[in-house]
């Protein structure tokens, strides 16, 4: 079975430097995303975040690339989780500005 791409972009409002700084500061957030959790493994490789999944015996790398106003999600689904990926893109589009850009400094 072969992989299956999505691409989601999040518009948002906070310039470069706060949307970094919020999705790092939201990385832990990522393995209680995934029923039983997930190992996650991630890199910053400037504005671009590398992101390794291990969750439900399958494996997902995923690129976020951090822009001025937007943020590009891309993730390549493999085997089986490619037959999830309408829904996991939809919960990327109505979800992924509250998983990644949520501002919990405050708390």
């Amino acid at each position: 079975m072969s992989t299956q791409p999505i691409h989601v972009d999040l518009p948002h409002k906070l310039g470069r430097a706060e949307a970094r700084r919020r999705i790092e500061a939201n990385m832990h957030k990522l393995t209680s995303f995934f029923p039983g959790g997930a190992n996650v493994t991630h890199q910053w490789q400037g504005d671009r975040l590398d992101l390794g999944i291990a969750a439900m015996g399958q494996s997902v790398e995923a690129r976020i690339e951090v822009e001025d106003a937007l943020v590009r999600c891309h993730i390549q689904l493999p085997g089986l989780l490619s037959l999830m990926a309408k829904p996991i893109e939809a919960a990327l589009r109505s979800k992924g500005s509250e998983l990644l850009l949520e501002d919990r400094s405050k708390d």
